[in-house]
Protein backbone atom coordinates (compact mmCIF):
# COMPACT_ATOMS: atom_id res chain seq x y z
CA UNK A 1 0.00 0.00 0.00
CA UNK A 2 1.53 3.54 -1.57
CA UNK A 3 0.43 6.08 1.34
CA UNK A 4 2.70 8.81 -0.62
CA UNK A 5 0.57 11.66 -2.17
CA UNK A 6 0.43 11.63 -5.77
CA UNK A 7 2.32 15.14 -7.07
CA UNK A 8 0.20 16.87 -9.56
CA UNK A 9 2.73 18.16 -11.54
CA UNK A 10 -0.05 20.35 -14.02
CA UNK A 11 -0.96 22.27 -11.32
CA UNK A 12 2.84 23.03 -9.96
CA UNK A 13 2.94 24.14 -13.88
CA UNK A 14 -0.28 26.58 -13.60
CA UNK A 15 1.28 27.68 -9.95
CA UNK A 16 4.66 28.69 -12.25
CA UNK A 17 2.56 30.45 -14.74
CA UNK A 18 0.80 32.20 -12.49
CA UNK A 19 3.64 33.28 -10.61
CA UNK A 20 5.14 34.98 -14.23
CA UNK A 21 1.62 36.52 -15.26
CA UNK A 22 1.23 38.64 -11.40
CA UNK A 23 4.71 39.07 -10.63
CA UNK A 24 4.60 37.25 -7.06
CA UNK A 25 6.99 35.57 -5.49
CA UNK A 26 5.22 32.60 -3.80
CA UNK A 27 2.06 30.94 -3.98
CA UNK A 28 -0.02 28.04 -1.76
CA UNK A 29 -2.95 25.81 -2.49
CA UNK A 30 -5.02 24.04 -0.60
CA UNK A 31 -6.94 21.17 -1.37
CA UNK A 32 -8.58 19.13 1.71
CA UNK A 33 -4.84 17.49 2.96
CA UNK A 34 -2.90 18.60 0.22
CA UNK A 35 -1.03 21.70 0.38
CA UNK A 36 1.17 22.38 -2.75
CA UNK A 37 3.59 26.01 -2.62
CA UNK A 38 5.44 27.31 -5.39
CA UNK A 39 7.65 29.86 -4.71
CA UNK A 40 10.80 31.51 -6.64
CA UNK A 41 13.76 33.56 -5.00
CA UNK A 42 12.91 37.33 -4.71
CA UNK A 43 14.82 39.97 -7.05
CA UNK A 44 18.60 40.75 -5.24
CA UNK A 45 18.60 44.43 -3.93
CA UNK A 46 20.83 45.67 -6.33
CA UNK A 47 21.06 44.50 -9.81
CA UNK A 48 23.41 46.18 -12.41
CA UNK A 49 22.00 47.23 -15.57
CA UNK A 50 23.35 47.34 -19.11
CA UNK A 51 25.33 50.36 -19.70
CA UNK A 52 23.95 51.79 -23.38
CA UNK A 53 26.91 52.31 -25.58
CA UNK A 54 28.13 55.65 -25.49
CA UNK A 55 29.27 57.30 -28.82
CA UNK A 56 31.06 60.62 -26.91
CA UNK A 57 33.46 60.07 -23.74
CA UNK A 58 31.80 60.41 -20.50
CA UNK A 59 33.15 63.21 -18.45
CA UNK A 60 35.20 62.29 -14.69
CA UNK A 61 32.10 64.23 -13.42
CA UNK A 62 29.63 61.78 -15.13
CA UNK A 63 31.29 58.74 -14.42
CA UNK A 64 31.10 59.53 -10.58
CA UNK A 65 27.22 59.95 -11.04
CA UNK A 66 26.98 56.43 -12.58
CA UNK A 67 27.11 54.71 -9.22
CA UNK A 68 24.32 56.63 -8.13
CA UNK A 69 22.17 56.84 -11.40
CA UNK A 70 22.31 52.50 -11.03
CA UNK A 71 21.35 52.91 -7.60
CA UNK A 72 18.15 54.83 -8.19
CA UNK A 73 17.53 52.36 -11.31
CA UNK A 74 17.59 49.47 -9.08
CA UNK A 75 15.17 51.38 -6.59
CA UNK A 76 12.80 52.77 -9.16
CA UNK A 77 8.85 52.06 -8.60
CA UNK A 78 8.58 51.35 -12.14
CA UNK A 79 11.60 49.07 -12.73
CA UNK A 80 11.08 46.11 -14.98
CA UNK A 81 13.25 42.97 -14.13
CA UNK A 82 13.85 39.85 -15.96
CA UNK A 83 11.66 37.07 -14.23
CA UNK A 84 14.34 34.41 -15.41
CA UNK A 85 18.10 33.60 -17.45
CA UNK A 86 17.75 33.81 -21.06
CA UNK A 87 17.59 36.36 -24.17
CA UNK A 88 15.86 39.34 -23.95
CA UNK A 89 14.40 40.35 -27.63
CA UNK A 90 12.18 43.92 -28.16
CA UNK A 91 10.63 42.87 -30.97
CA UNK A 92 8.39 39.47 -31.86
CA UNK A 93 10.83 38.82 -34.52
CA UNK A 94 13.56 40.09 -36.40
CA UNK A 95 13.11 42.80 -38.40
CA UNK A 96 9.51 43.47 -37.34
CA UNK A 97 8.92 46.68 -35.24
CA UNK A 98 9.80 46.69 -31.33
CA UNK A 99 6.92 46.43 -28.75
CA UNK A 100 7.83 49.20 -26.75
CA UNK A 101 9.91 52.72 -27.81
CA UNK A 102 11.41 55.01 -25.52
CA UNK A 103 8.28 57.28 -24.88
CA UNK A 104 5.84 54.75 -25.49
CA UNK A 105 2.78 55.26 -23.29
CA UNK A 106 1.75 51.50 -22.14
CA UNK A 107 -0.70 49.88 -20.65
CA UNK A 108 -0.43 47.59 -17.52
CA UNK A 109 -0.48 43.84 -19.20
CA UNK A 110 0.92 44.91 -22.07
CA UNK A 111 3.71 43.25 -23.80
CA UNK A 112 6.73 45.15 -23.31
CA UNK A 113 9.84 42.48 -24.61
CA UNK A 114 10.37 38.63 -25.14
CA UNK A 115 12.89 36.75 -23.35
CA UNK A 116 13.75 33.70 -24.48
CA UNK A 117 14.84 30.42 -22.14
CA UNK A 118 15.11 26.92 -23.41
CA UNK A 119 14.11 27.81 -26.86
CA UNK A 120 10.90 28.93 -25.21
CA UNK A 121 9.67 32.43 -25.78
CA UNK A 122 8.55 34.62 -22.54
CA UNK A 123 6.52 37.85 -23.09
CA UNK A 124 7.19 40.40 -20.37
CA UNK A 125 4.25 42.32 -19.95
CA UNK A 126 4.08 45.64 -17.99
CA UNK A 127 3.29 45.73 -14.30
CA UNK A 128 1.49 48.72 -14.27
CA UNK A 129 0.46 51.73 -17.15
CA UNK A 130 2.77 54.24 -17.74
CA UNK A 131 5.26 55.79 -20.07
CA UNK A 132 8.89 53.89 -20.60
CA UNK A 133 11.41 56.50 -20.24
CA UNK A 134 14.35 53.89 -20.35
CA UNK A 135 15.02 50.86 -22.02
CA UNK A 136 18.41 49.25 -20.18
CA UNK A 137 19.19 45.86 -22.20
CA UNK A 138 20.38 45.42 -25.94
CA UNK A 139 18.36 43.05 -28.38
CA UNK A 140 19.34 39.76 -28.52
CA UNK A 141 21.39 40.34 -25.28
CA UNK A 142 21.86 37.92 -22.49
CA UNK A 143 20.27 38.67 -19.61
CA UNK A 144 20.29 37.63 -15.55
CA UNK A 145 17.25 37.15 -13.21
CA UNK A 146 16.07 40.33 -11.57
CA UNK A 147 18.17 42.46 -14.07
CA UNK A 148 16.45 45.65 -14.70
CA UNK A 149 15.42 45.98 -18.40
CA UNK A 150 13.22 48.99 -19.06
CA UNK A 151 11.75 51.41 -16.62
CA UNK A 152 8.05 52.63 -16.74
CA UNK A 153 7.04 56.00 -15.43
Amino acid sequence: MNDKPSIDKDLIRELAGLLDETGLTEIEVTEGKSQIRVARAAAPAAAVAVPAPVAAPVSPAARAAEPRAEAEEASHPGAVTSPMVGTAYIAPEPGSAPFVKVGDEVSEGQTLLIVEAMKTMNPIPAPKSGRVTQILFSDGAPVEYGEILLIIE
